[in-house]
């Protein structure tokens, strides 16, 4: 690779060099995308047939052992820019879900909700994130987002259809820039709500492991939208535990001992172990509970 730019051969690296789970085998292609105009010349310069698959922080991922047959794109520091005007926040799809909930705090804008949700901007966007009650769909306006034909498209937010870790983003479709209307508020006030939202998640989930964060979606309590009114009436984490699989082991992979919706790399998991463990965790519980849970984790490539 030539520094940070589009124009470069086939990267035969390991994509587990570039997941949280540290799994992975490499992809046909690796480009880094400068800024938009680098990643419009990626696309072009692809065959018409080969499949793109926009890759973010690669945190909530399990990319199988036999790797990406395809493209993989990764946006570089020219999506990593962000403004705040009256209420309205702009932000590269690139940038880091912590890094732009501090800089909107230091600005008097509230987007703490993200602060420890582990991820960049398009990632958020694509899956609705959210966390303690809020989500993207309560607060994006807009995204812009480029088709893998290369056009560049601006799309509201209720065209996306937002749902509970769901949007309707086309998932060769890649997401550039979000725009939020959010609600003003003091900037200390807004620090320190990211501080003791940071130490209650320190102190309940395994933040020093390699882990994705949450495995599986919570089964019940939302409606069609993933907004803040939603209620959830089950937890996966207690159907987990209920089900005797805290702690449970395959290989290298183990559901972590203090938060049981967590999937772990003990040290040299492979991603068959990690997705392995993952589906014996379904069976059990739904052997249990007569509740089949879904992934939130996306599972992506080749065996």
């Amino acid at each position: 690779m030539n520094g940070e730019t589009g124009q470069m051969a086939a990267d035969t690296r390991r994509l587990a060099e570039v997941t949280w789970l540290r799994v992975g085998g490499p992809a046909d292609r690796f480009h880094h995308a400068a800024d938009l105009s680098d990643l419009l010349a990626v696309l072009r310069g692809l065959p018409g047939d080969m499949p793109v698959f926009p890759l973010g922080a690669g945190s909530n991922l399990i990319v199988r052992d036999g790797g990406i047959r395809g493209a993989v794109i990764r946006l570089g520091r020219g999506f990593m820019e962000c403004g705040f005007a009256d209420g309205v926040v702009t932000a590269g799809a690139g940038l880091p879900d912590a890094v732009l909930a501090r800089r909107a705090a230091a600005a008097g804008h509230d987007l703490t909700f993200l602060r420890t949700i582990p991820g960049t901007i398009g990632g958020a966007v694509r899956m609705n994130a959210g966390c303690y009650g809020s989500y993207v769909a309560d607060v994006l306006e807009s995204v812009q987002v480029v088709h893998r034909d290369g056009t560049v498209e601006n799309l509201s937010a209720d065209s996306l259809a937002l749902a509970y870790r769901h949007s309707d983003l086309p998932p060769d479709s890649i997401v550039t820039s979000a725009r939020f209307n959010v609600p003003r508020g003091d900037p200390v006030d807004l620090v320190e709500r990211m501080e003791t939202q940071i130490a209650r998640r320190d102190a309940t989930q395994p933040v020093k492991e390699l882990t994705a964060g949450s495995t599986f979606r919570n089964p019940a309590g939302f409606s069609s939208t993933g907004r803040a009114d939603d209620v959830h009436d089950l937890k996966a984490w207690k159907l987990i535990e209920d089900a005797g699989m805290r702690g449970a082991r395959r290989g290298g992979a183990m559901m972590s001992d203090m938060h049981a919706n967590f999937l772990t790399n003990t040290g040299g998991a492979s991603a068959a172990d990690l997705e392995g463990l993952g589906e014996d965790v379904r069976k059990k519980v739904y052997e249990t509970s007569g509740i089949r849970l879904e992934w939130e984790i996306m599972r992506v490539g080749e065996p």
